[in-house]
C-alpha cells in the first residue's frame, strides 16, 4: 500500500468506466475516500452512498477547485459540454480519440495524461497504457502510476497514435473475447450441446486460457506454436483456422475500431 495525499476528482464518476475507476482508487486503500471527488449530472452515486466520506456533486468547478487532480470519464461525445478551468491540475483523461492538444485547449491544463482503461479495472483486471504531455512531472508520473496499477496493469507509451489501437485491443472487455467465446458456444449448441452446458463450458475455458496466459512467462504465440507442434487434435483446428486467415479478419476488426477511435 502506497499512500498519497492529493485530492482526486473524477468527472463522469458515476458511469460504467468512471464508477470502474473509483471503485479501483478506494479499493486499493492508497487513496482515502475523503480525497475521491466524483461527479456527474445528477449530483448522486448510487454505487458510492455506502462511503459517506466520497464527496458526490454536480458542479464539475467545485470538484476542480477541491482536486489536485482531475480525471475526465465522459463518453467522447460529452466533452465538448464539459466546461472546466484547470490551468494547475493534473488532468488525466480516458476517453477515446480526445488528444492531449484538444485536452489542453478545453481544461487550460498543461500538466496532461491521456490514458486508455476498460470497466475491467474495477475487479484490477484491466489494462491501462498512457502518455503525458512534455510538463508532466515525477511526481505526477508516481500518482498516475498508482490510479493505474490499482485498475490492474499499465504501461508508458510514447506514441500517442498507439492509444488509439489500445482503444480498440483492451477498452472493449470482454467485446472482442466475447465474440470468440460467443462462437464457440454457439457451436457447441449447434452440436447437440445443451446451451447451459456451453456456456459453463466456454466460460471455464476463457478463464482458464486467460489465467494461464497472464500468469505464465509463454506468450500468445507460443502457446499456439506449442499445441501445433504437438500435432493433436487442437493442432487441426488451429491449422484450419490459420488457412481461412482468421488473424486478418481479427486485424479487420481491431482497425476499423481503432479508426472509429479517431473519428471522435
Amino acid at each position: 500500500m502506497v499512500s498519497t495525499a492529493i485530492n482526486i476528482g473524477i468527472i463522469g464518476g458515476s458511469g460504467m468506466l468512471g464508477s470502474a475507476i473509483a471503485t479501483a482508487i478506494l479499493a486499493s486503500g492508497n487513496i482515502a475516500p475523503a480525497q475521491v471527488w466524483i461527479s456527474n449530472t445528477s449530483g448522486q452515486a448510487p454505487g458510492f452512498a455506502l462511503n459517506s466520506s466520497v464527496h458526490i456533486t454536480k458542479d464539475n468547478g467545485t470538484l476542480v477547485d477541491a482536486c489536485d487532480m482531475v480525471i475526465l470519464c465522459v463518453p467522447p461525445a460529452a466533452f465538448p459540454e464539459i466546461h472546466i478551468h484547470a490551468p494547475d491540475k493534473l488532468v488525466m483523461s480516458v476517453m477515446a480519440g480526445v488528444t492531449l492538444d484538444q485536452l489542453g485547449a478545453r481544461t487550460g491544463a498543461v500538466r496532461l495524461v491521456r490514458a486508455m482503461s476498460s470497466p475491467a479495472a474495477s475487479l484490477a483486471l484491466a489494462y491501462s497504457p498512457w502518455i503525458a504531455s512534455p510538463e508532466v512531472t515525477s511526481s505526477d508520473r508516481h500518482i498516475v502510476q498508482i490510479i493505474l496499477e490499482a485498475c490492474g496493469k499499465t504501461d508508458e507509451v510514447f506514441d500517442e497514435s498507439q492509444l488509439d489501437h489500445f482503444t480498440a485491443m483492451t477498452g472493449p472487455v470482454p467485446g472482442f473475447v466475447a465474440l470468440f467465446a460467443q462462437s464457440m458456444a454457439d457451436h457447441a449448441e449447434r452440436q447437440g450441446i445443451a446451451p447451459e452446458v456451453a456456456d459453463r463450458a466456454v466460460r471455464q475455458l476463457f478463464l482458464a486460457a486467460g489465467t494461464m496466459m497472464a500468469a505464465g512467462a509463454a506468450r500468445p504465440a507460443d502457446h499456439v506454436r506449442e499445441m501445433i507442434d504437438y500435432a493433436g487434435t487442437t493442432a487441426a483446428g488451429l491449422t484450419a483456422m490459420l488457412e481461412a486467415d482468421l488473424p486478418k479478419s481479427i486485424s479487420d476488426g481491431l482497425l476499423a475500431a481503432a479508426d472509429k477511435a479517431k473519428s471522435f
